[in-house]
This record gives structure tokens, C-alpha cells and sequence, in this order.
């Protein structure tokens, strides 16, 4: 409990830290190295902000964002604007491949489906949306077209590890098996987690990753 407890009085600290958003809408709750935050900003923009802050914080688990984003008057738009906006911006982002992109857009949310080759077009495409003007949050569906897995995938995901000075590559464990990477072990904090699943997308031929990774600071 007093580690609960130390844990949510450091987050609430980093997000009074944060001038991306105002924390005095926000609260916040923690049960077993798990955040939940609540609350309302007026924006996406500011509502992943938060949920970025939460996540930097050594110790945090994970993050349940329950903040709501509750737009200005001069903010909202219709949801055909919202949709004309995202896709101007999918369009105008080279590393988006918009073509192969839908998007539906229902009370200012948007939904991203269809394929892209690889995981850093997925993240892209959601990536250009996020300061989108009356937008209230992204469902990102789109899936990565399954290819050819090389052969020494778990060698070069276990190689990138080994490169990465932020993460302890002997507490991490790679399994691969048809186009997937299962990781377990263990990492120091959300964002050597984070890392270890970023570098694991970005070996050729992964179209899926299971994150079993543990936060253990």
C-alpha cells in the first residue's frame, strides 16, 4: 500500500510538472503499480500528453486512461470535418500509406483501419492525427500485411536489444514463431518496455508482438 501510495503522489507530481496540460483537472488512482487516470482535458493532444507523463514515472505498471477529452466551443467540429482533416493529414505524411487506410470518424472519434507493410506506418498514421483540431481520441485497427518471416528474426530483434543501452538484453527473453514475437522477462521501467517492443516491430517480417514483459524498477 505505501508503495501505492508514493507512487501516486510521484505521478501527481510529474503531471503538476507537465505544462502540456493542466493537472488540476486529472486525477489520479493506483492499485498495484497500475495508474488509472481520470478526469477531463480539452484535448487529445493533452489527454496522450498525460497518459505520456504517467508512463514516465519508474515503477508505473501500466496506465488506464480514463481522462475525457471535453472540447472548447471554438474547438468542436462536425464529424465530416474531423474527416476531411485526417485524411488532408494522412495524405500529406510520407510515411503514411494512405491509400490502403480507412478511417471512420463517430462523435470526434476516429478509427484507423486497413494494412500498411510495416509497424512504423501504423504508428505514423496515428501519429498524424494526434493534433488534429476537435478531435477526442483514435482507435487504431490498422493491421500489418503478414510477410515472409527471415529466418534470423529472433537473432536480429535480440542484436537490437544488445544495442540499445537502456535495455538489459539478458532479462529478456525472444521467442518467435510465424510472424510473431513473444517477449518475456524483465525491465526497469515503462519505457525500457516500450523500447524492447518497439525494436521487436521493427525486425523484417513481424506482424504481431506479445508484450509479457514485467516493470520491475
Amino acid at each position: 500500500m505505501s508503495n501505492d501510495m508514493q507512487l501516486r503522489h510521484d505521478v501527481e507530481a510529474e503531471l503538476d510538472w507537465d505544462p502540456r496540460f493542466d493537472s488540476r483537472q486529472i486525477g489520479v488512482a493506483v492499485k498495484n503499480g497500475v495508474v488509472a487516470l481520470s478526469g477531463h482535458v480539452s484535448s487529445f493532444a493533452e489527454r496522450r500528453a498525460a497518459e505520456q507523463a504517467a508512463q514516465s514515472v519508474a515503477g508505473v505498471q501500466a496506465v488506464a486512461n480514463d481522462i475525457v477529452v471535453e472540447l472548447p466551443l471554438d474547438n468542436k467540429l462536425s464529424d465530416a470535418e474531423i474527416g476531411e482533416a485526417a485524411l488532408e493529414a494522412l495524405k500529406t505524411n510520407v510515411s503514411v500509406p494512405a491509400a490502403q487506410i480507412r478511417l471512420v470518424v463517430r462523435d470526434g472519434w476516429v478509427t484507423l483501419s486497413g494494412q500498411a507493410e510495416m509497424w512504423f506506418q501504423k504508428n505514423a498514421a496515428e501519429t498524424a492525427l494526434g493534433s488534429l483540431r476537435g478531435l477526442k481520441g483514435i482507435t487504431n485497427n490498422i493491421t500489418i500485411r503478414c510477410q515472409p518471416a527471415a529466418t534470423d528474426v529472433q537473432a536480429k530483434i535480440e542484436d537490437a536489444f544488445r544495442r540499445r543501452a537502456q535495455l538489459d538484453a539478458k532479462k529478456i527473453s525472444v521467442q518467435t514463431a510465424d510472424g510473431t514475437v513473444t517477449l518475456e522477462g524483465e525491465v526497469h521501467s515503462w519505457q525500457e518496455r516500450q523500447q524492447a517492443e518497439i525494436a521487436a516491430w521493427q525486425a523484417p517480417g513481424v506482424s504481431q508482438v506479445i508484450d509479457k514483459l514485467t516493470v520491475r524498477p
